[in-house]
């Protein structure tokens, strides 16, 4: 089992880089991936401040899974898109797998 400090420290810097382009290559047909960028700053926001372990992303792991229909791909998905919902995916995985 993945532990959620390693995928915090795998996946975020790659999360904080792509979600910004995200949403201007796909925002006009995807609006949801504007909040899905916010979501992933304040997510972010609060692993800086706290470590990964203590941290509480209960609210913005929930509102993700409604926004993205539980990661749901649209049909014109890049490379990029797929990562970012993969890896938060899998983030929101290991975080509730820890937290239970």
């Amino acid at each position: 089992m993945a532990d959620f400090t390693r995928i915090v420290d795998n996946y975020f810097p790659k999360l904080e880089m792509y979600t910004l382009p995200l949403t201007r290559a796909h925002g006009k047909n995807h609006p949801e991936v504007f909040r899905v960028h916010e979501l992933f700053q304040l997510m972010n926001e609060k692993v800086k401040e706290n470590t990964a372990s203590k941290v509480k992303l209960d609210k913005e792991f929930s509102e993700l899974r409604q926004v993205t229909n539980h990661y749901t791909l649209p049909s014109d998905a890049c490379e990029t898109y797929e990562a970012v919902y993969s890896m938060l995916a899998e983030a929101d995985e290991v975080y509730y797998q820890q937290n239970e």
